[in-house]
């Protein structure tokens, strides 16, 4: 190891015993009364009122901090500590905005995580090399406007913004006047170029899932994002009455429809417990009549795995099943999105793992898990741009996109504590 990489790793390690814990409990706590609801769950959709307010708060808190503030044509926000160089800087955050009722740490842990981080830094008095910059995209939620992680992918490819200015919600609210809206309330923020230069992006998340509390973990290294395929299948048969239509002479399409959904279950169960995880969550039954058979039955199939090779299986399963199945009407499917796994690099993954074996280590804890994420992020988006990783954190119960929604406060701690020694380490020297 080299003089610098080891002062890097120095510098690091003081930021790391810097977190303040009950600075950062504060933060979050504060951070949910906007769009707080009484069942303590937190209700801030993007570009909301209650979400433009937290915006306001972030921007005023990371001006205390002395951070240099700017947006971007998405309404991206980026506060940035400044460096000693003009080199491409580190970014961490997450979102701001949360689910219909969400909870209080989906994305919001993220972006308080990186202004904890920044404070550290202050007090430690460490100056880095690169800029720090923490962010809190637009629309990781996709629950307003479709689809999701627009801030992170429109800023990846910025061709993606005009057509996701033409999204509506459910009130014929377009997201172009919403982001235009939003511009508005803070004309006093400087413009950054979409698609500028990073170093690196390391995201700090919950786990939304159960795997590290059941393993009794407190800190996860994310190796990667599942990858997913979403498809529509269309079975079309006949419309007719319910009572004089014999049933061996009707093209019921709920009956083949389900007849397929149990083949596809069956063929997702024969595989390894983690290997495919299969959901059909949206079903349009027409013409919707108590007492009239099904003449067209659509329902979607979300398809995902870490492996794309067994979602490659799994579309060719799901053709078979369409091609073999005999009735008297007929089937189609569509894939109409898709995204390969996500794999993060062997360096960040190394780095990330020596900064949570050391926060454990000190808190007399379990050592770090290495786990896939099966919930799309915003760093699944930046892996195209840059380097990046990602540190989860435990989820009680496994509950996310929930009020019930909850970690531990030592589990935050550590996350953020993770995560401060590994983006010092990237500012300061470490290479890639």
């Amino acid at each position: 190891m080299n003089q610098q990489a080891e002062l890097a790793l120095d510098l690091a390690q003081r930021a790391q015993d810097h977190i303040d814990s009950e600075r950062l409990q504060d933060a979050i706590a504060t951070l949910a009364c906007f769009g707080g609801r009484k069942d303590g769950g937190v209700s801030r959709e993007t570009l909301s009122d209650a979400d433009l307010a937290a915006r306001r708060y972030l921007v005023d808190q990371a001006r205390a901090l002395g951070c240099l503030i700017e947006t971007d044509e998405c309404a991206n926000l980026y506060f940035r500590r400044p460096g000693l160089t003009d080199l491409p800087p580190v970014l961490t955050g997450s979102h701001n905005d949360t689910q219909p009722v969400g909870g209080k740490l989906d994305g919001a842990y993220g972006v308080v995580g990186g202004l904890e981080l920044i404070a550290a830094l202050n007090d430690a008095g460490i100056q880095t090399q690169r800029s720090i910059d923490v962010v809190a995209w637009t629309n990781e939620e996709g629950c307003r406007f479709g689809p999701g992680a627009m801030g992170s992918s429109a800023f990846v490819v910025p061709a993606r913004l005009a057509a996701y200015r033409e999204s509506v919600d459910s009130q014929q609210i377009t997201f172009g006047s919403a982001l235009d809206a939003a511009h508005a309330q803070f004309p006093d923020l400087g413009r950054r170029p979409m698609s500028s230069a990073l170093f690196a992006y390391i995201e700090l998340h919950i786990e939304q899932g159960p795997v590290l509390e059941r393993a009794e973990v407190p800190l996860g290294v994310v190796t990667g994002i599942q990858g997913v395929r979403w498809y529509r299948v269309t079975c079309s048969g006949m419309a007719a009455h319910a009572g004089t239509t014999p049933m061996d002479e009707r093209a019921d399409a709920m009956v083949a429809a389900l007849g397929m959904a149990n083949q596809l279950y069956a063929y997702a169960a024969s595989q390894s417990v983690s290997a495919l995880r299969l959901t059909l969550g949206q079903w349009r039954v027409s013409p919707g009549s108590v007492n009239t058979i099904p003449g067209e039955v659509v329902f979607t199939i979300d398809a995902r795995c870490i492996d794309d090779a067994v979602l490659q299986r799994f579309e060719d399963e799901l053709r078979d099943v369409t091609r073999s199945w005999t009735w008297r009407g007929h089937i189609d499917f569509e894939c109409f999105f898709q995204r390969s796994p996500t794999a993060f690099p062997d360096a960040i993954l190394d780095l990330i793992e020596q900064s949570c074996q050391r926060a454990s280590r000190l808190a007399q804890r379990a050592a770090p898990l290495r786990l896939s994420s099966g919930a799309f992020h915003d760093a699944m988006y930046l892996a195209d741009h840059c380097p990046s990783g990602m540190i989860f954190v435990p989820s009680e119960k496994g509950i996310s996109h929930n009020a019930a929604e909850a970690t531990a406060p030592r589990d935050l701690f550590l996350g953020v504590q993770a995560l401060a020694y590994t983006v010092t380490a990237l500012a300061t020297g470490v290479s890639l």
